[in-house]
């Protein structure tokens, strides 16, 4: 259960327009957004920053924005976020078949080396302490430009905060990223952990 509940979105009238942006990301209204409505600046500052980041102008896919969000979550151990990343890789036009290969992403026909080696970065990026080393910003180099590093890093910072947030909040998940998580993620040991009541 929640450490602090969410409140229904109507409460914070102003957020209205805030609140839309994670609508398109994720099709709902996400409760971390809903808990953070209580301080309303930080929702809007959030979704300024999803806004730059996420931005379909971006170099980088935005399905795979999604999937390097839900790594960097893996890495730190946010079940919420890994969750929701998901749901928002397979809206913005990541296949269900790819989703569902996503614990088999070093082997998969259907993950490209350039997908693996950012991948690996965003768990590197992701831990703590951070593993981000010379050796791995070699392998990033060989299929991404510094723009491109760039971009990837904002995606796997953004989730750095909601991973805190949710995980720090036990944030309750909601029903599509929670049947997402036991229909695909379940075989690699993801539970929802303190998200699932």
């Amino acid at each position: 259960m929640a450490h602090v509940p969410p409140l229904p979105k109507e409460t914070t009238p102003e957020l209205a327009n805030d609140f839309a942006i994670f609508e398109q990301i994720l099709g709902f209204v996400p409760n971390s957004l809903l808990t953070m409505q209580r301080r309303p600046e930080i929702v809007k500052g959030f979704g300024v920053l999803t806004k730059a980041v996420m931005s379909a102008d971006g170099v980088v896919d935005l399905g795979f924005k999604r999937l390097l969000a839900h790594f960097a979550s893996r890495a730190a151990g946010c079940q919420y976020c890994e969750a929701h990343s998901l749901i928002a890789a397979q809206i913005h036009g990541i296949s269900e078949e790819k989703v569902a290969a996503v614990w088999e992403y070093q082997t998969s026909p259907l993950y490209s080396d350039a997908e693996r080696v950012a991948l690996d970065y965003a768990l590197a990026a992701g831990s703590v302490p951070n593993a981000v080393d010379e050796p791995l910003m070699e392998r990033m180099r060989k299929y991404w430009s510094d723009d491109e590093i760039v971009e990837i890093l904002g995606a796997i910072c953004l989730y750095g905060f909601l991973n805190r947030w949710n995980d720090s909040m036990a944030t309750d998940l909601e029903d599509a990223p929670k049947t997402l998580g036991q229909n695909v993620l379940s075989s690699g040991g993801w539970t929802g952990g303190k998200h699932v009541k």
